[in-house]
C-alpha cells in the first residue's frame, strides 16, 4: 500500500471531493455542495486522505456547540479495507474534540454493514431511525450517537 496522508481539506479538494461522492453515493453531493461546505460553512471541518497525489478518500463533520454532526465518509472503492477510514475517522474525531464536541452524531444506511462496523469500532451505538431517509430507494436511516462520557 502506498503511503497516506490524512489532511484537512482546501478548496483545491472540492473537485476531487465532488468526483470521489460520485463514485461512492447514489445520491451525490453537488460540486457546489462541496464548495459551499468548504469555503463557506464555517460549522463544517472535512478531512482527505490521498496516496500518490491522489485524493482517495474525505470525511466531514459539523462541530455545533459541543455537538459533531459527521456529514460524510467516502473512501474511493479500490482502497477500501485498507483502514483508511479509520484514520479519517480519527483524526477528524480529534479535530472536531480541539474545538469543543464531546458528543457525536450522523446518520447511515443499516445496510451499510461496513460504514455501520466502523462507526461501532469508535463506540457509536444506534439510538433510533429516521424513516424514508434516503431519497433513492427510500431506505431508513440509522441515527448513531458517541457520547464522551458514556461508558
Amino acid at each position: 500500500m502506498n503511503w497516506i496522508r490524512i489532511r484537512r481539506t482546501t478548496p483545491d479538494d472540492v473537485d476531487a471531493m465532488s468526483d470521489l461522492d460520485r463514485i461512492c453515493f447514489a445520491a451525490p453531493w453537488t460540486r457546489g455542495d462541496f464548495e459551499k461546505e468548504v469555503g463557506q460553512n464555517i460549522l463544517a471541518t472535512y478531512m482527505v486522505a490521498e496516496s500518490g497525489g491522489q485524493l482517495i478518500g474525505y470525511a466531514g463533520i459539523w462541530v455545533v456547540i459541543d455537538e459533531g454532526h459527521i456529514t460524510n465518509v467516502a473512501i474511493h472503492p479500490d482502497r477500501r479495507d485498507q483502514g483508511i477510514a479509520t484514520m479519517l475517522l480519527s483524526e477528524l474525531l480529534e479535530a472536531a474534540r480541539q474545538m469543543g464536541a464531546r458528543r457525536f452524531t450522523l446518520e447511515v444506511r443499516p445496510s451499510n454493514a461496513s460504514a455501520v462496523a466502523l462507526y461501532e469500532k469508535f463506540g457509536f451505538r444506534t439510538k433510533g431511525y429516521r424513516k424514508g431517509y434516503y431519497g433513492d430507494n427510500g431506505e431508513d436511516a440509522a441515527i448513531m450517537w458517541l457520547f464522551e462520557d458514556e461508558d
